[in-house]
Parts: C-alpha cells; sequence; structure tokens
C-alpha cells in the first residue's frame, strides 16, 4: 500500500479517536493538541494539509502531513506520519514534544502560551535527508477553535521557508 492510501486513512482514524476521547488530553495554559491546519508556504507557493491528535487521556499524540503543489523539489504528496509524545508544562510554563516520524525524521518542540490569545513554538530536528532543521512560530488563538500562525523553518543545505497557516482546534 502506498503512502498516499495511508495518509488519509490515518488522519480519519486520528480525528475519530481524538473525536470519541471522553476526557480532555492534558495541556498547559490551555494549549490544545488536537487539530487540523491549512498552510500556505510563501515561498513555494504551496499548500499543506496537517492533523495531530492526543490519544484519549494519554500524553501519547499522532499526526500526519501532506504537502499540495508548489515549485518545490518535493512536489505534491511529501507526506510523513508522526507519534510522540507531550510533557506538559515541563520547563517554565512551556509544553515540550518530542515526536519521531516516517523516513527516520525526529524533532523535539516546546510550544508556550504568552498570553493575550498568543503562543509560541520552537523545534529542532533532522530530516529524512539527515539534515538539521530548525523552525519557529507565532500563533494567534482568535477563538478557542479557529487559530492563525506564522512561521518560519530553515532546513540544513536549503534557504529558509515561511508558512501561513489557518487550523481548527477540536
Amino acid at each position: 500500500m502506498h503512502m498516499k492510501n495511508i495518509l488519509p486513512i490515518l488522519a480519519l482514524t486520528t480525528l475519530a479517536a481524538a473525536a470519541s476521547a471522553q476526557v480532555a488530553a492534558p495541556a498547559a495554559a490551555g494549549l490544545n493538541y488536537n487539530r487540523v491546519g491549512l498552510g500556505y508556504n510563501t515561498d513555494t507557493k504551496g499548500y499543506s494539509l496537517s492533523a495531530t491528535a492526543v490519544l484519549g487521556s494519554s500524553n501519547f499524540w499522532v499526526g500526519a502531513s501532506s504537502t499540495i503543489g508548489g515549485g518545490n523539489t518535493l512536489g505534491n504528496g511529501s507526506d510523513s506520519v508522526a507519534i510522540g509524545y507531550l510533557f506538559a508544562n515541563a520547563i517554565a510554563g512551556a509544553d515540550v514534544t518530542v515526536s519521531v516520524a516516517s523516513d527516520e525524521a525526529y524533532t523535539i518542540g516546546l510550544r508556550k502560551a504568552l498570553g493575550n490569545n498568543f503562543e509560541g513554538a520552537a523545534s529542532v530536528g533532522r530530516n529524512s535527508a539527515d539534515n538539521t532543521v530548525l523552525t519557529a512560530e507565532l500563533a494567534y488563538n482568535v477563538s478557542k477553535q479557529i487559530q492563525l500562525a506564522v512561521g518560519y523553518t530553515d532546513t540544513e543545505g536549503s534557504a529558509g521557508t515561511t508558512d501561513l497557516t489557518v487550523r481548527y482546534n477540536f
């Protein structure tokens, strides 16, 4: 089975598992890890779809993402699935996440509520090409369900890119 067939199945399974969870997932200062997003990369002119969900009342989460169009070398369907663990309120009120994704990629990230509906996130990781990937993001929660974000990604060996993302928290 090709990755293109697995990604929609995983995304639907992730959303169904999150929707059926009876207990809210732990998160510091109201951070939500159950969300879907649509992003636009201002450099490649391509889009991305992403989803993450905490599994029940545990601190484990799953995620999936895919690229759509754009002038990058990855083109359509740069797919990734991940599993991670959330350490809520671990460092100075910030959440720490660790994850392992398909193609032997891994990431460690920080995410913190900054007040006035803003939150910040930063991560460092290695991608499947064994390059270091650094990201930073500033997000604004328009409501409990809607979030707008701008992020910057710097991948070793290539130019940095900027993403604009709208997310729906469930």
